[in-house]
């Protein structure tokens, strides 16, 4: 699965599960570690917990299980690493205090969607 298509798999899983403010930023000019990360707001651990493991099972589903899976223990902020995407799925007060979207704000133009 090409790292665009697998991206599009995420957004779509994110939103059937009612996840919140998605943003899809494109890095693969300023780092190796990903190409795109995804950042998706859950309203509760609960449903923190509902979007990871639908990410989860349709990227296994699809041929691309998760390389690791960081913070499953609290459930405000979970990293999916699927390789080409990371997937950070943040409950919303955790998010805000992080503000990920500033930390790359230096992006070239275009290269963050909103979903």
């Amino acid at each position: 699965m090409s790292p665009e298509v697998l991206r599009d798999h995420v957004v779509n899983t994110l939103k059937d599960g009612k996840g919140r403010d998605i943003v899809c930023l494109n890095v693969m000019d300023v780092t190796d570690i990903t190409d795109f990360m995804v950042i998706v707001s859950g309203t509760s651990n609960r449903h923190v917990k509902a979007l990871v493991d639908q990410v989860v099972e349709s990227t296994k589903k699809g041929g691309c299980p998760p390389g690791g899976i960081e913070g499953r223990e609290t459930h405000e902020w979970v990293l999916v690493d699927l390789g080409d995407v990371l997937v950070h799925v943040m409950q919303t007060e955790t998010r805000s205090f992080y503000d990920l979207e500033r930390l790359w704000a230096e992006l070239p133009t275009g290269s963050e969607t909103l979903v």
